[in-house]
């Protein structure tokens, strides 16, 4: 289960700086809009220290990260909704991601052209947001349409109305008001009787802080009103400085990478908050299975069960399941080995019932 996530925001805000340093690799980055004209994707390594540790402790002859897919869209621009600056093929891959992270300039800077030629965060913000309820608009006028349709048959009648209820009393409403369809707190009916739309605000959003070296830790005016807006909205802000995050890349220590990092009193680079952040928001947990062939993280959901965790490794696991054998991160970090978990009666054997923690290590039993 591979997280998507979609980089966007007004040109030249730093998403092609920010996607570049993420992927390690280069990426068309230019004092001018639209030096992005196709989208760029790439996949990358989530940061866990824990399975650093698992690593050291069983050696085993692979390591495997859990992934998140990153797409550098290019910039949206007023109008982007009507097709200016390639907006509705910028649009389309929007659609594409689970969650997007949406870049907000934060920084001052006479060399780096602004497209609305001031530092306006709030602006920035409700432009875009405008265009991406606009581009809604349109979804929402020929799913209408569709439903209108369906409502002289007698098998579709029931869903129709209830679709066309959804959209006509809610749904058109907030986007009238450019309000993204996320805080409506519909419910898991609402949203599946709608989810053939694939509405762009009804993605789950985080803000980037794209600042300057002098805003890496403690940000400045602009970035405290976006963390307002964000607190607002029930969603995460998060700092980063693309040209230091750029420059970090290209230490390839760990340690030197750390020491760098404890200068400027930072616990985690900003990509890494990045990455945690759009975890977080998407309900998703890393549980791990270790072994001397390979110690792998996996990405499930908050709240799923034994089986369900054991289908992300394979559909027959999930099917055949029979039980799994469970203890924490923490047990052997603490313990050392597996033989001592049990001694401690850390080790344990849950059903199918069994919820799945964030930090567990699981041994599946299956019969197929």
């Amino acid at each position: 289960m591979a997280l998507n996530c979609g980089i966007l925001g007004l040109p030249n805000v730093g998403k092609s700086t920010i996607f570049s340093a993420l992927c390690s690799t280069p990426a068309d980055a230019a004092n001018y809009p639209f030096s992005t004209v196709k989208a760029e994707v790439g996949v990358i390594n989530v940061p866990d220290p824990r399975l650093d540790k698992l690593t050291a402790i069983f050696s085993p002859d692979r390591t495997i990260p859990a992934t998140v897919e990153f797409v550098d869209i290019a910039g949206l621009v007023k109008g982007a909704s009507r097709g200016e600056g390639l907006g509705n093929q910028f649009l389309s891959h929007i659609r594409d991601a689970a969650v997007y992270a949406h870049v907000v300039r934060c920084f001052e800077n006479s060399d780096v052209i602004h497209v609305n030629e001031k530092i306006d965060p709030a602006s920035d913000i409700e432009t875009i947001d405008i265009e991406l309820a606009l581009a809604d608009m349109q979804t929402l006028a020929k799913r209408k349409e569709r439903a209108e349709k369906a409502l002289k048959n007698p098998n579709e009648k029931k869903l129709s109305e209830f679709v066309l209820t959804i959209l006509n009393d809610k749904i058109s409403p907030a986007l009238e008001n450019a309000q993204p369809i996320r805080s409506l707190g519909l419910n898991d009916e609402e949203k599946a009787a709608i989810y053939d739309c694939h509405f762009i605000t009804a993605k789950p959003q985080l803000y980037v802080c794209n600042v300057d070296e002098h805003g890496i830790k403690s940000g400045n005016a602009w970035t405290e009103a976006v963390k307002k807006r964000a607190q607002i909205e029930g969603t995460e802000a998060v700092l980063i400085c693309g040209k230091f995050e750029s420059d970090l890349c290209g230490i390839e220590d760990p340690e030197e990478k750390k020491a760098f990092l404890d200068d400027l009193g930072l616990e985690e680079t900003g990509l890494s908050a990045l990455i945690h952040s759009a975890y977080r928001l998407l309900g998703l947990r890393t549980f791990f299975t270790t072994g001397k062939d390979e110690c792998r993280a996996w990405t499930f959901h908050a709240g799923d069960t034994a089986p369900k965790a054991a289908g992300v490794i394979h559909t027959d696991f999930e099917k055949g399941f029979i039980k799994a054998e469970v203890y924490t991160c923490d047990d052997i970090f603490l313990y050392g080995t597996e033989a001592k978990i049990k001694e401690a009666g850390k080790y344990r054997l849950e059903g199918r019932e069994y919820i799945v923690k964030d930090g567990d290590v699981m041994f599946f039993k299956f019969n197929i």
